[in-house]
């Protein structure tokens, strides 16, 4: 995922702040009390078709908290988080592709701290057994995942986002 990132998959935090990108350690300070250094997570950012408008809206509102972290996306929300918000995505396959598959294994091997999915609950999808298997995986492995803006905001806007004690590894 990320150069800064040493630590096996196991780990589910990056540190910032030791001078390996200044910029973020700057806007970090007024975020998280004096001493304490950053923490980076790793946010999986997925939205089907109807659902792409809300999530770009959404991340637009959020730029400023996710452009601290490690953003993944499957191929077109990616490219759309790219070109229209400014963010800096890792992007995967498109879902129906094998992008949803992709992101389960990245899940599996604890790469993914949070999970924003926006999926559309009123629209069948080709890939539907795929998009199932995400949620699935998400939830055995303890993946905070969010379905719809208010819990995304939720989750963005927790304090548990930056808290290095909270356990994110099944147990």
């Amino acid at each position: 995922f990320s150069a800064r990132c040493t630590h096996s998959n196991v780990a589910r935090a990056c540190w910032v702040g030791s001078g390996i990108d200044e910029s973020v350690s700057r806007q970090e300070e007024n975020v998280f009390p004096a001493g304490r250094p950053a923490l980076l997570r790793r946010i999986a950012l997925v939205a089907h078709d109807h659902k792409k408008a809300d999530l770009i809206e959404w991340a637009e509102y959020n730029r400023g908290t996710l452009v601290r972290h490690d953003l993944v996306a499957t191929g077109t929300t990616g490219g759309l988080l790219h070109e229209q918000v400014g963010l800096d995505v890792k992007r995967l396959h498109s879902g129906p592709l094998g992008g949803d598959m992709q992101l389960g294994a990245l899940i599996a091997e604890g790469a993914v701290d949070l999970l924003v999915f926006f999926w559309d609950p009123l629209e069948a999808q080709p890939h539907d057994p795929d998009v199932r298997a995400l949620l699935r995986i998400a939830v055995v492995y303890n993946t905070p995942t969010a379905c719809n803006r208010a819990t995304a905001d939720y989750l963005i806007s927790s304090p548990l986002l930056a808290d290095v004690d909270y356990p994110t590894v099944p147990t």
